[in-house]
């Protein structure tokens, strides 16, 4: 396509967003209803609080925004430390080709038609090459999340990165850092859309992370010079998704070899998630007993997922990358000639560098802007005690969460402004299910999500509504006879 046909594509497909933002817009207002704002404005001091601040400017920090705004709560904030348009992972750590869920999610467009992925994509490109899309472009994705913010005015700050969390007398003090410095912020609530670390971090082997130099490995799930690993032997931990993903990376960079390991004896063929994809368990996973969600959480801790087909068709279409099974990494060194060693079950194997396919773990201690609260946030652990035999620390350091994502209390009344923390990342998973991470059951996640911060809401001014209700006194339009009445007829 030559520069002018390019341009004039490039003009065509904006109008054709400003005619589809205009649409949804249009939707929205056709079920703005009632449009009374009714969250009183509250202030400290002077200075003015903020209703709901977001942490995370990603897919759900979008959804959770939306579904705020749409409860006639603009009274917001979305926090992100990335620059605008790196939010999430999608254009900075996520390696895969496309999406792995299927092109006709909902995800944050929450129903409203104008807004949905299908909506933007085919005002670009037609209902024709909708059809024939397999799965959406990551980068596509990312393109259609920032028409999204810029569609909905979602207020957004972004370069700043949150701190710490402190409670203040019922309300939540924020100490944030961005382009100008540290400031702090004054909220109601805090929601944290801080994706798959919300709940700890990177999972890192401890003898890696103290036997390697730091210049010498990498977590999947953070930025990678794969140009510098050109020529070299790469290995790769991990038998998951994101392991595949940056094995090819890497061998698609111009990696001379790369292995990767695993402590399964074979690939696993089923992907136990799949069963979790129903709206009566979207709905209603949180109002489950305990046991009943810690016997599915235990399900789905032991059933690891296979690679996805395309991704691993990916990577093993490179003659130079090698599987090892049963060859779970029990120590590393570092040898005289600068090689590292790997020390597995199946022998003792070399690389030039590592990169940890090894996920995300729960530890709270980890997610330092939770310090300040972090003694009184009430894990699993602290309120389950599961049966003989089906134990599982690593659930037991998941977040106790309440029905709208919130963190509750290890010891009632010590700390009740915790309730304001809503923690809509990755780990809500023991305590919601799949809805608080991810594109599948972010629709439904978002939902509970929004109900859960507007009750506490209303009932904090439900005093109030009533004494005003009860002092109302606005009549009605006057009611007057459209035309005279008649007289009555005299008696004969």
């Amino acid at each position: 396509m030559n520069p002018i046909t390019a341009s004039l594509a490039d003009s065509a497909a904006s109008a054709a967003l400003e005619r589809l933002a205009q649409q949804a817009r249009h939707e929205l207002a056709l079920f703005d209803y009632p449009p009374r704002e009714w969250v009183p404005p509250r202030e400290r001091n002077g200075r003015p609080v903020l209703d709901v601040v977001i942490v995370g400017g990603g897919q759900n920090g979008v959804a959770a925004a939306s579904g705020l705004q749409q409860a006639r709560i603009p009274n917001l904030l979305v926090l992100d430390e990335n620059p605008q348009g790196r939010e999430g992972p999608w254009v900075t750590y996520a390696r895969m080709i496309t999406l792995r869920t299927i092109k006709t999610l909902p995800g944050p467009a929450l129903k409203v038609p104008a807004l949905a992925f299908q909506s933007w994509y085919e005002a670009q490109h037609g209902t024709a090459a909708w059809e024939a899309l397999v799965r959406i472009p990551k980068q596509m994705w990312m393109a259609y999340l920032g028409w999204l913010r810029e569609t909905l005015a979602i207020p957004t700050r972004s370069g700043t990165r949150l701190e710490r969390i402190e409670p203040d007398d019922g309300l939540l003090r924020l100490t944030v850092r961005g382009p100008d410095g540290p400031a702090q912020i004054l909220t109601r609530k805090v929601v944290l859309a801080t994706g798959s670390t919300g709940a700890g971090g990177r999972n890192v082997p401890a003898f890696v992370e103290t036997k390697l130099p730091r210049a010498r490995w990498a977590h999947s799930a953070e930025q990678i010079d794969f140009a510098a690993l050109a020529g070299k032997d790469v290995a790769v931990l991990g038998a998951g998704a994101s392991a595949f993903d940056n094995a090819a990376t890497a061998l698609e960079a111009g990696a001379a070899r790369v292995d990767l390991y695993m402590r399964r004896a074979t690939l696993p063929e089923m992907n136990s998630a799949r069963f979790m994809e129903f709206e009566g368990l979207y709905r209603h996973f949180a109002e489950m007993d305990s046991l009943t969600r810690w016997r599915f959480m235990r399900k789905i801790f032991a059933s690891p997922m296979p690679p996805p087909p395309d991704t691993f068709l990916r990577t093993t279409a490179f003659p130079n990358f090698h599987m090892h099974f049963a060859s779970a990494w029990e120590d590393v060194g570092l040898r005289g000639d600068g090689k590292i060693e790997l020390f597995t079950p199946s022998g003792t194997h070399t690389a030039d560098f590592v990169i940890l396919g090894t996920g995300f773990a729960a530890n709270l201690a980890r997610r330092t802007e939770l310090s300040a609260v972090l003694p009184h946030v009430a894990l699993w652990g602290d309120r389950f005690q599961p049966p003989a035999g089906e134990e599982s620390p690593a659930i037991g350091r998941f977040p106790f969460l309440g029905a709208g994502f919130e963190l509750t209390e290890r010891t009632p009344g010590q700390c009740p402004e915790i309730a304001n923390i809503h923690m809509f990342n990755g780990g809500a998973l023991p305590s919601m299910g799949p809805i608080g991470l991810g594109i599948n059951g972010m629709a439904h996640g978002t939902e509970r999500l929004v109900r859960g911060i507007t009750r506490d809401f209303y009932l904090a001014d439900a005093e109030r509504f009533c004494a005003e209700f009860l002092a109302y006194d606005v009549p009605e339009a006057k009611l007057v006879p459209a035309t005279p009445a008649m007289p009555s007829p005299s008696p004969t």
